[in-house]
C-alpha cells in the first residue's frame, strides 16, 4: 500500500483540458476535424511568418477546439475544484452520518493509510479518500470490490483507493496502517484461534497512535464472531472505548487506539 504520487492542480487541469479536447476530436466526423485543421492553417498563415510544423498545427487545432468547447481557464477550474474538494470532505456528501465508523476513524487517520475489511460501502471508502487517506478495501467477493473501485474512479479518487480480493487470514499490509475498520463480515466464521492471529497481525502492522474500529453483533454466538469481552482481552494495553448498540440495535462498535510508547 505504498503512497501514490499526488499530481498538482495545474497538472490535473492540463489533463482535464487534454481529455476534453481528445474526446471532442473522437466525437466528430473526420471531415469536420479536417475543416478545423484548415482553419488552423489559415490562422497560422495570416500571422507572422513562421515555419509551419506539425506540432504548431496541432497546438493551433487544440486552441480552436478549446474555444469552441468554452473550457474554463485554469483560475476558474481551480476555484471550482477547490470548492468541490471542500464539499467532498463532508461526510454528508457521501451519505454518512457524523457517528459513522468511517467518520470517527477519520479523526485518527487524516492523510494516513486505512484498511476497510468486510462489507465495504462505497461512501466510507470515498469519504476517507476525499480526506487524504490511502484506502485499501479487502473482501472475498470481487463484485463488491469492483463496485468500490468503479465508484472511486467515477469520483476521481481512484489513485487513493485500492481493492484486494482476499480475507484477513491471508492478506498482509505492505506499509504501516493508521486505521483499521472491520465490519462484522470481516471476522465472521473464524474460530477464536484464527481471530487472534488476524488481530495480532493487524495490531503489529498499525502505527503508534493508530485506531482499530471493530463492529460486532451482540446477538451473534461467540464462536461465529468476537464478543466485546474477547476484544477487550485482545486489545489489552490499548486505549479502548465501546459503544453498545451504535449503528443498529444489535451492532456494537469497539474502538481501540494503540498507545504511543
Amino acid at each position: 500500500m505504498a503512497p501514490q504520487p499526488h499530481r498538482s492542480l495545474r497538472h490535473e487541469y492540463e489533463l482535464f483540458v487534454d481529455e476534453e479536447i481528445e474526446n471532442y476530436k473522437e466525437s466528430i466526423e473526420r471531415s469536420a476535424l479536417l475543416s478545423i485543421g484548415d482553419e488552423a492553417v489559415s490562422r497560422l498563415g495570416s500571422g507572422p511568418q513562421i515555419l509551419l510544423t506539425e506540432l504548431l498545427l496541432c497546438d493551433e487545432v487544440n486552441r480552436i477546439i478549446f474555444k469552441r468547447l468554452r473550457l474554463p481557464s485554469y483560475t476558474t477550474w481551480r476555484r471550482r475544484r477547490l470548492k468541490l474538494a471542500k464539499e467532498r470532505r463532508r461526510p454528508e456528501h457521501w451519505g454518512l452520518t457524523a457517528d459513522h465508523v468511517a467518520v470517527r476513524a477519520m479523526a485518527q487517520a487524516a492523510e494516513g493509510r486505512v484498511l476497510i475489511a468486510g462489507d465495504t460501502d462505497e461512501g466510507s471508502a470515498l469519504y476517507l479518500a476525499a480526506n487524504g487517506c490511502e484506502v485499501t478495501a479487502v473482501h472475498s467477493e470481487d463484485q463488491m470490490l469492483q463496485r468500490v473501485l468503479t465508484a472511486a474512479n467515477d469520483a476521481g479518487l481512484a489513485e487513493r483507493v485500492r481493492a484486494m480480493a482476499a480475507d484477513l487470514t491471508t492478506w498482509e499490509p505492505d506499509a504501516p496502517l493508521t486505521a483499521v475498520i472491520c465490519t462484522p463480515a470481516a471476522l465472521a466464521g473464524l474460530n477464536m484461534k484464527a481471530r487472534r492471529r488476524v488481530i495480532e497481525a493487524l495490531q503489529s502492522a498499525t502505527a503508534e497512535g493508530g485506531l482499530h474500529v471493530m463492529q460486532t453483533i451482540g446477538t451473534t454466538k461467540r464462536r461465529a464472531m468476537p464478543s466485546l469481552d474477547e476484544l477487550r482481552v485482545r486489545y489489552r494495553g490499548w486505549s479502548v472505548t465501546v459503544d453498545e448498540g451504535r449503528g443498529g440495535a444489535s451492532v456494537n462498535t469497539f474502538m481501540a487506539r494503540k498507545e504511543i510508547a
